[in-house]
């Protein structure tokens, strides 16, 4: 026993040794070799050589994957809700993914997600901002670096996805072809301050496909990615940064300029005929970008010394890279008027009764409103809302009145909007409608097996998004979610692909008419486990319409609702 004991220290010493001599006690350096040893042990000192080889590929470092697997294996993840590792990106690098690809296959949307922020790696923290979120279904949004001037362009997405099987939809390849794909994810940060996004999956039936994109970003600071589920999951293969491949971007001229918010009249007195208007030039390759005043020039400038009609012709000369050449120009008119001596309402605005709840003031809603202006010579005209300024209304219950002004070339007139208050039991999401999404929550509301729930309330919207309305959550008592589903006609969860979704909404008008809805929401806990959902919503002009979710699947004895919002806020009435 004491000599077998010994025989076999000596033989780990002599590896011992033999690895050292190899260097694999510092890692710094592997030769060929090959050793009379335990094939297990053969196999491990392999693995350890192949590792060390990947770091010393010259201008390759590889990046180490602390999370493998990204997102439930069921697909059940809901929208940002699993991520993968942070990803750094500094410039002059470009970052190289490989994943395998896994989906619901219900959704174009169901797939990969792509989020690239500032040097910021972290969502929580203090600084975080998005510059944009790319889906692989060539679909996407800018986030709050576009406030710093870093612009998102849907149409700089670009992509060759079939019609595989010649039936004039190629979504339905697409869903096919990304279950199981692999994926290769190509982030270049090029030194010249822009990105350049490259996706190509390859499917289990031999497609590829391929996606890529590119707007600017910062030039000189990190930039952060990783990777979001909805949906789906991701088995992470490989991570490593190289050089960039770009050193030069092409530059390309200008085809158009538009202008936005150009005064409609000017006080006489007033030179100032450019006022708070935008310009946007569009470029040759398609892209856009907005530009300032002191960028364009104006070929033709208005005499503002006599009353009347006026033409502006403005152009832009430079290429996207900022040298002139040939201009682009359009034009616009205003009025030179004379003073405006006082306003008086002729259309009174579609909401006059605000709810509300909290001390907040209240924005006033101008869409319907019409105002009409009394000049100095006793003559009469519409001003454009964009002219005027509107007050915030005060939280305070009962009548009130929202003070609207115009300032002109030498005095401000005002007049006053009457509105009525209505306090409401309680409140979900910012007046000021910057409310993110998945911070602001209702309580929550047990719902009982057999039994409803009926919330009523009042949703003020920035109008811009579909999704800018209330979602109703059913979740379990210790908030284990089974489901999420909008006012839109969509939803996720684990509960929510047994549902049947049934809806007459008009999508060409259905952003633009949320604000000031009343919508009842009813919660039925069937009792067998499932539940249903119903919206009725009545626009602010009477037009009614619903979205009703069935056969949720939820333990009903334990089911709970609550509300979400974004962009939005309700104010729940009964």
């Amino acid at each position: 026993m004491k000599t077998a004991k010994l025989m076999r220290s000596t033989f780990y010493v002599a590896v011992l040794a033999l690895l050292a001599a190899f260097g694999l006690v510092r890692c710094e350096k592997l030769e060929n070799y090959s050793i009379n040893a335990p094939s297990d042990l053969q196999n491990r000192i392999d693995s350890i050589a192949a590792e060390k080889a990947k770091q010393s590929t010259g201008d390759t470092i590889y990046v180490d994957i602390a999370t493998p697997i990204i997102g439930a294996e069921d697909n059940s993840a809901a929208w940002w809700s699993a991520f993968s590792d942070y990803f750094t990106i500094p410039s002059n690098k470009r970052l190289h993914l490989e994943f395998v690809n896994h989906s619901s296959g219900i959704n174009n949307w169901n797939n990969w997600n792509l989020a690239v922020t500032n040097e910021v790696a972290d969502r929580d923290a203090s600084g975080y901002k998005e510059y944009f979120v790319l889906r692989s279904d060539a679909y996407g949004w800018g986030g709050k670096m576009v406030d710093e001037g870093y612009a998102w362009d849907a149409a700089m997405i670009s992509h060759n996805y079939p019609d595989t099987d010649g039936n004039g939809d190629i979504w339905n390849d697409f869903r096919i072809t990304m279950q199981g794909a692999k994926v290769t994810l190509e982030i270049d940060h090029s030194a010249t301050g822009n990105v350049f996004v490259t996706a190509t999956a390859i499917g289990t039936n031999g497609t590829e496909l391929e996606m890529t994109y590119q707007q600017p970003v910062s030039a000189a600071k990190d930039i952060v990615a990783f990777l979001v589920c909805d949906g789906s999951y991701f088995e992470m293969k490989e991570a490593y940064l190289t050089p960039s491949k770009i050193t030069v971007v092409e530059d390309v001229a200008p085809v158009s300029i538009t202008v936005a918010g150009t005064p409609e009249f000017v006080e006489f007195g007033d030179e100032d005929f450019w006022g708070d208007a935008t310009a946007t030039v569009t470029y040759a390759d398609g892209s856009s970008e907005q530009v300032g005043a002191g960028e364009i020039s104006f070929t033709v400038i208005p005499d503002m010394s006599t009353l009347g009609k006026k033409t502006v012709i403005v152009s832009y000369s430079k290429t996207k890279q900022g040298a002139y050449g040939p201009a682009v120009s359009t034009f616009y008119t205003l009025e030179v008027t004379n003073p405006v001596i006082s306003l008086e309402i002729t259309t009174m605005p579609n909401i006059t009764q605000y709810y509300f709840f909290g001390s907040d003031p209240i924005l006033f809603n101008t869409k319907g409103l019409v105002v009409t202006a009394t000049y100095s010579d006793g003559t009469t005209g519409v001003v454009a809302n964009s002219t005027l300024e509107f007050d915030e209304i005060p939280a305070v219950e009962g009548s009130q009145g929202a003070v609207i002004s115009y300032t002109g070339a030498t005095s401000t007139v005002t007049t006053t909007c009457p509105v009525t208050l209505v306090k409401g039991i309680a409140q979900v999401g910012y007046n000021d409608f910057s409310t993110p999404w998945w911070e602001e929550f209702s309580e929550d509301y047990a719902v009982a097996s057999g039994e409803s729930k009926t919330l009523t309330m009042y949703c003020y919207s920035n109008n811009l998004n579909n999704w800018h309305s209330p979602c109703t959550l059913l979740r379990k008592a210790d908030k284990t979610e089974y489901a999420v589903v909008r006012m839109d006609h969509f939803g996720w969860g684990s509960g929510y692909d047994t549902a049947t979704l049934a809806s007459d909404w008009n999508f060409d008008t259905f952003a633009s008419s949320i604000n000031g809805s009343r919508v009842v929401i009813t919660v039925t806990n069937k009792g067998d486990n499932t539940a249903d959902v119903l919206y009725n919503v009545t626009y602010v002009n009477g037009e009614t319409h619903f979205q009703k979710y069935e056969g949720i699947t939820v333990d009903s004895s334990d089911l709970n609702c609550a509300l979400v919002i974004e962009g939005a806020y309700v104010v729940i009435v009964e």
